[in-house]
C-alpha cells in the first residue's frame, strides 16, 4: 500500500470542507469567501502557489457534496490473454478505462471507456471489484478515487478505431505481460484478473 502523504490528506480534506460548505450551508457572504479562502489554500498545498489556479478553478467547478470520483475498468479475456492498451502520452500498458460520466450507468461508462481506448465493444457482466485506490500501489492523486473493476464480455471479433488517449491494444498472457505497466497496483490488478478468471464463481473484492 502506498502511503499517503498527510498533506495530500490535508489538502483533499480542506477541499472537500469548502466544496461542502459552499453546497449545503447557505453560506452569508462573509462565508463564502471564506470557503473559498479555504479551497484556494487546498489547491495552494497541492501545487505551490504559482500554479494554484488552475487547480483552484477546477475545485471550483466540483459542486454539489463532495465524494470520491469513479474511476471504471473494463477487464477482458481473449483466451488466455488480457486485454491492455497502451496510454500515447505516457507509454505505459493498462486495463482500458478511466472516469464516468454523469448520466451513465457502471456498465455504460466502462463499455465506453473500452470501446474508446481499445476500439473493442464490450458488455459488462460482473463486478469483479470496488477498490480504494488509495490502498492499493498507487501514485498519489489529488482525488479520492474508487476504482470499479468489471468483467466485460467481447461482442465481436475485431478492434476499432484507437482513441486519442492510446496508440496500442492487444492481449497478453499472465506470463507474458507488456513492459511498463502503469504503477504495482495496476500489475496486482492484473494478477487479481486472471485469479477471478480461474475462479469464476468468486465474489467481487472490495476496498
Amino acid at each position: 500500500m502506498v502511503t499517503i502523504p498527510k498533506q495530500l490528506e490535508w489538502a483533499r480534506s480542506l477541499q472537500a470542507i469548502a466544496q461542502n460548505g459552499l453546497a449545503y450551508g447557505e453560506p452569508h457572504e462573509y462565508d463564502r469567501e471564506r470557503y473559498e479562502q479555504v479551497r484556494r489554500i487546498a489547491a495552494e498545498m497541492l501545487t505551490g502557489d504559482d500554479n494554484a489556479v488552475d487547480l483552484d478553478a477546477a475545485f471550483a467547478r466540483e459542486i454539489g457534496y463532495a465524494t470520491p470520483k469513479l474511476d471504471v475498468r473494463g477487464v477482458a479475456f481473449d483466451g488466455d490473454g488480457i486485454l491492455l492498451v497502451r496510454d500515447r502520452a505516457e507509454g505505459w500498458w493498462t486495463i482500458p478505462g478511466g472516469w464516468a460520466d454523469v448520466g451513465e450507468s457502471p456498465g455504460d461508462a466502462v463499455s465506453r471507456e473500452v470501446l474508446e481506448e481499445s476500439g473493442y465493444n464490450t458488455r459488462a457482466v460482473k463486478l469483479l471489484a470496488m477498490y480504494d485506490r488509495n490502498r492499493h500501489e498507487y501514485e498519489p492523486h489529488q482525488w479520492h478515487v474508487w476504482n470499479a473493476i468489471f468483467l466485460c464480455e467481447l461482442n465481436g471479433a475485431g478492434a476499432g478505431e484507437l482513441g486519442y488517449e492510446t496508440d496500442q491494444v492487444g492481449f497478453f498472457e499472465r506470463e507474458a505481460l507488456p513492459e511498463p505497466l502503469y504503477a504495482e497496483g495496476m500489475r496486482r490488478l492484473i494478477g487479481r484478473a486472471f485469479e477471478h478468471k480461474d475462479n469464476p464463481e468468486w465474489p467481487a473484492d472490495f476496498d
